[in-house]
């Protein structure tokens, strides 16, 4: 009986509760479209790989992200166990740079590669070999995180286009 009336007092907070959290933001998350009618985010992540690395202190990441929804989204962090930091870089004009965050345009694709956006990876437990693969997590802004296994090429490898 007193179950029963715990219950029953518990019952409008929790529904109050669910309609403060649908009221939050400006996505309406039923329909998957923003204030404007675009769709959300919708991210997948292909030809991940990890050149093994000719120093005992760094190596870098490559990836493609494609988005085929109709509002861009932002690769903002990578985070990896193996690792101790990951950033984000940029290479314009021969020169390489850090930068917060990356750019993941609607409907189109954002492209980690060498000689441009890539992630460098920093301070590793130990150095990664060929035929391994490293976990990394990407994190965006609007869509969240995803997971990838990244595997260790040789360090001269280049993915077939």
């Amino acid at each position: 009986m007193r179950r029963t009336g715990v219950r029953a007092a518990l019952l409008p907070l929790a529904a109050g509760l669910l309609t403060l959290t649908a009221c939050g933001s400006g996505t309406d998350s039923g329909s998957g479209t923003d204030a404007e009618g675009r769709s959300a985010p919708k991210l997948s992540v292909s030809g991940a790989y990890m050149p093994e690395p000719v120093t005992d202190d760094m190596a870098g990441g490559f990836l493609t992200v494609r988005n085929t929804g109709d509002s861009a989204d932002r690769l903002t962090s990578v985070k990896s166990a193996a690792f101790g930091e990951a950033q984000l870089h940029t290479t314009s004009k021969g020169q390489m740079r850090h930068v917060t965050s990356l750019p993941v345009p609607a409907n189109g694709t954002l492209r980690l590669g060498r000689g441009g956006n890539h992630i460098m990876f920093l301070k590793p437990e130990r150095k990664p070999v060929k035929g391994e693969k490293v976990r990394v997590t990407l994190h965006f802004s609007k869509s969240g995180h995803v997971t990838v296994s990244m595997p260790v090429k040789a360090t001269n490898f280049v993915p077939e286009k």
